[in-house]
């Protein structure tokens, strides 16, 4: 049974030293509802949150934000754009550890919900830029953990062959999946220090008569640690009309290195989120949750369309090479093109070379070879005036993102138990079929989130 907030209150004076508590009320948002919540309200006017867990995975998250938001010195503060809960204590009730920190006021936005432009979605690119710029010495002073990016890569490996070992992950998932750890341009990029896994529900809002919402405060320290920055961007598949933004801002307001492959690293551990949930099933002997999750992978193999991973075949054609040129990336030192939309190839933009325009080639006419008029015509080299004319022209297709390509269809944490999952939600890029099939997806999307989170309670 569900502790109540007056038990919770009372909870209070035994966590925090000297604490007075005069009021006491429920805790209005609580992200997936798997810790017992309220607010008690201090003497001196100081909202405090208290948190209590429900089994020992809850006890261990709450150990492990305790550690977190006390290694947020007062200098790694200063440094944020934002607020973050102050520790205030920590204490039992009954046989669950408790947590009590400030409370942050301003209100969340579901992931879905975040809206296109300047806003939101500006102010959640810079907030986690501010994180990715905190000094790695914050979390290795607190003895946080720590991957670089062999480690991160190793990890992701290791993922994919026991969801695969399970028999219930398609071969056209496990290759898509391979071919992307296998990628080494992918896995080169500098660790940095993250939240584990953020999500929209991460960022607390206020309203801003003229900027519109800003970010006030970021919750949800427990995964705090050093590693690939891509994990705090796999959300976004579930933000399809303002990722983009969101990822602009990401990038104008980073001082870090270009990572080219960042987006498609978002989109791959968004789309592993899944196999975790597999896993978590069999490893818990879940056969309900076994067949949730492999019906879930279905779906996404038979929504995808494109790969992971961008191939340039060895015996492409010439328009097939140029438009593979078209796709790489622009490498700025503090912009990142990250938008992660399937992109199309104009084929129209370049067929007036294998049309018309063969003089880049090497001379058409015996004019063009003789201009002087003297008869004496140079030998012509056949490979320089190869008739181009019957080159085929690709129609546009779709091509498999990059950093700055990343359709949406997936969606990531770490170790242990999936405590939230990061359900996939389709794109215009990334299902395939007509209207209805992406509102058959969402649907389906929604469902397994509250399936997760059902499970996650339990």
């Amino acid at each position: 049974m569900a502790r109540s907030p007056f038990t919770l209150a009372a909870a209070v004076t035994a966590a925090v030293p000297g604490a007075d508590v005069v009021g006491a009320r429920a805790l209005s948002s609580d992200g997936d509802a798997r810790f017992d919540s309220a607010v008690a309200t201090l003497a001196d006017g100081t909202e405090a949150v208290i948190r209590a867990s429900t089994d020992d995975d809850t006890a261990a998250e709450l150990a492990k934000e305790s550690l977190a938001l006390r290694a947020l010195t007062p200098g790694a503060r200063a440094m944020l754009r934002f607020a973050a809960p102050e520790h205030l204590g920590d204490g039992r009730v009954g046989d669950g550890r408790t947590l009590v920190t400030t409370l942050l006021p301003g209100f969340q936005i579901d992931a879905a919900d975040v809206p296109p432009g300047a806003g939101a979605a500006v102010a959640i690119g810079k907030a986690i830029a501010a994180v990715h710029a905190l000094p790695t010495s914050v979390v290795r002073g607190a003895g946080l953990a720590e991957r670089t990016p062999v480690e991160a890569r190793d990890e992701v490996r290791v993922l994919i062959d026991r969801a695969a070992g399970t028999g219930r992950v398609s071969a056209r998932l496990t290759v898509r999946w391979r071919e992307a750890v296998d990628a080494d341009e992918l896995w080169r990029f500098e660790s940095a220090v993250t939240l584990g896994g953020a999500h929209a529900e991460s960022f607390v809002f206020a309203d801003d008569d003229e900027r519109g919402p800003r970010v006030t405060g970021v919750v949800g320290w427990h995964a705090l640690c050093i590693g690939d920055p891509a994990v705090d961007l796999a959300w976004l598949t579930m933000a399809a009309q303002a990722r983009a933004d969101v990822l602009d801002a990401y990038a104008s307001a980073t001082l870090r290195s270009p990572d080219t492959g960042l987006g498609i690293r978002a989109r791959l551990l968004a789309e592993l989120e899944l196999a975790r949930w597999l896993l978590h099933g069999h490893d818990a002997h879940r056969a309900d949750i076994v067949d949730d999750a492999a019906q879930l992978l279905n779906a996404l193999a038979d929504g995808i369309h494109d790969d992971l991973v961008p191939r340039v075949s060895a015996g492409m054609g010439v328009d097939e090479a140029m438009s593979a040129l078209d796709r790489v990336p622009a490498t700025g030192m503090n912009r990142i093109d990250t938008s992660m939309q399937t992109d199309a190839y104009d084929a129209g933009a370049f067929a007036g070379i294998a049309r018309d325009d063969t003089s880049a080639f090497g001379p058409r006419s015996t004019q063009e070879q003789d201009p002087t008029g003297t008869g004496a015509v140079e030998p012509v080299d056949p490979h320089t005036t190869e008739d181009l004319s019957d080159l085929r022209t690709p129609e546009a297709d779709a091509w498999g993102p990059d950093d700055a390509d990343a359709p949406d269809d997936a969606d990531s944490e770490d170790a242990a138990p999936p405590a939230r999952p990061r359900t996939l939600l389709p794109s215009e890029g990334g299902i395939s079929g007509e209207a209805t099939d992406v509102a058959d997806a969402h649907r389906a999307a929604r469902a397994a989130f509250q399936r997760w989170t059902s499970a996650s309670s339990e």
